[in-house]
């Protein structure tokens, strides 16, 4: 059965029963989560204009990643990748925290 090979979040969004707003919904999860990613692992500050290239060409991909997210692990690897820079960030700030306490 086709139900059996989903990936969780196409699973969770029913994109077998409801494909329109499942499809969606695993569309703007993707994107969301490429977004978390991105800041927190790639992005630096630039001017606007280039920011809104950069994010326009983030959502295009998203698209085809989505049509592979139902049937792959796109979403869910991009899950562990926020969750793995989330910590990498918290612990670079209390490293940040350590010298500047200890050069104190």
């Amino acid at each position: 059965m086709i139900e059996d090979r989903l990936s969780f979040f196409a699973a969770l969004f029913k994109v077998h029963e409801n494909p329109d707003v499942g499809m969606w919904l695993l569309y703007i999860t993707i994107i969301i989560l490429c977004i978390i990613v991105f800041k927190l692992g790639f992005a630096k500050k630039l001017p606007l204009l280039k920011s809104i290239v950069i994010y326009a060409f983030l959502i295009l991909g998203c698209t085809v990643l989505t049509f592979l997210g139902v049937f792959l692990p796109i979403a869910e690897g991009l899950v562990v990748a926020a969750v793995i820079l989330i910590i990498y960030k918290i612990r670079l700030h209390q490293e940040k925290k350590h010298r500047r306490a200890s050069a104190e």
